[in-house]
């Protein structure tokens, strides 16, 4: 009797558990998800399935800019929010390979005029979200700025400067501030000399041919092919979306289907870093403690359905994206949106899981990972 081995075994679980294709039947189901974004008097979004280093399923919906009629399309550039920092997490893995900086250096080191709280916080506390530092926009409302008011970069900076204390201290628990990426956006400038768009652009954008992903610097540049973001009145009426947050590290970045596929592809055949710069990239932090936590260094790391799972969500101003990537099965699903209705991009993202992924075999008593918000 002929020996199986293990690794055949799991090819062909992968295998039964997610096709190389999207059979006609699922891609109306996929179809009928996105039917409220159909309507050529909505905003909308944009759809990528990614298999392998392919786009399996491509598709625009509704409109990117309602006033002249210009319709969503793949290479439509939507506002990612929270989905860039992922990218603002593998550019500090990048220098870190490099000797550039050190995940448990004190971030005085390469921020010399960041307040000293009397606690060592590390770059990872930054990247983990455990460093007790409030977040720059909830810092913004209470100094009393209005929704028309405008943080940059530079405000957020002087409103992290001013905080007189942490929320706790660091490495004590986990809490999501939007500050601690704005922070290792001004650490990459530091560290590598660089502006840290022309890093990102330089170090990542351009050797996965992510052509038209920027971090602009400036908040008035044109983007082109730039989708509109609006807010839903009714079935029938939208109004414009006013974004007053530009800031470069926890956001600020605009991509487009076709450019994100290159990047979810990059986790199944790395051509940026390597797969063990993926797999810190993908590491879960931890508390004082020793207890883990879900995020790594600007992702979420979950499982559904007993497969591994890397996602994060985006969401500002009407804009709202989520990107999703099962590393096991070389998938990856993202949508992205210009309205901010129900259901979100999260919801529909969810949905498609139901269409596409099975149980892994693998595992016995297959559950779905507590509800991350990010």
């Amino acid at each position: 009797m002929k020996r199986i081995s293990i690794l055949t075994l799991l090819i062909g679980f992968y295998s039964l558990s997610f096709s190389q294709t999207i059979d006609d039947s699922t891609k109306k189901k996929i179809d009928e998800l996105f039917t409220q974004w159909v309507n050529p008097k909505s905003p909308g979004g944009a759809i990528g399935i990614v298999r392998n280093d392919s786009l399996i399923y491509a598709k625009g919906f509704g409109m990117a800019n309602l006033e002249n009629n210009i319709p969503n399309t793949t290479e439509t550039n939507f506002y990612m929010a929270s989905v860039s920092k992922q990218f603002t997490g593998y550019c500090i893995v990048l220098l870190a390979k490099q000797g550039k900086v050190k995940l448990e250096e004190d971030i005085r080191i390469y921020l010399p005029w960041f307040p000293n709280y009397g606690d060592k916080i590390t770059v990872r506390n930054l990247l983990n979200h455990t460093s007790g530092i409030r977040d720059d926009l909830d810092l913004a409302t209470i100094s009393g700025l209005n929704r028309f008011g405008m943080v940059t970069q530079l405000h957020a900076l002087s409103l992290i400067k001013s905080q007189r204390s942490l929320n706790f201290t660091p490495g004590k628990q986990h809490q999501y501030s939007n500050s601690n990426f704005v922070l290792l956006a001004e650490i990459v400038e530091t560290v590598s000399g660089q502006s840290f768009s022309s890093f990102a652009d330089s170090a990542i954008f351009k050797p996965l041919g992510m052509n038209h992903t920027s971090f602009p610097e400036d908040y008035t540049k044109l983007i082109s092919n730039r989708a509109n973001s609006y807010s839903k009145i009714n079935n029938s009426s939208f109004t414009n979306n006013f974004q007053n947050v530009y800031t470069l590290g926890d956001g600020g970045m605009f991509s487009n289907i076709v450019d994100m596929q290159k990047w979810v592809s990059n986790f199944f055949n790395p051509k940026v870093g390597n797969y063990k710069d993926i797999e810190q990239l993908t590491q879960k932090g931890r508390l004082n403690n020793g207890n883990e936590i879900f995020y790594a260094l600007g992702v979420n790391v979950t499982t559904l359905k007993g497969w591994n799972r890397y996602h994060h969500r985006g969401s500002m101003a009407g804009y709202g994206n989520y990107v999703a990537i099962y590393p096991n099965l070389k998938l990856g699903i993202i949508v992205f949106g210009n309205v901010n209705s129900n259901p979100a991009p999260r919801d529909m993202v969810v949905q498609i899981n139901d269409l596409l992924i099975k149980d892994n075999p693998t595992v016995k008593n297959v559950t779905i990972d507590e509800k991350v918000a990010v």
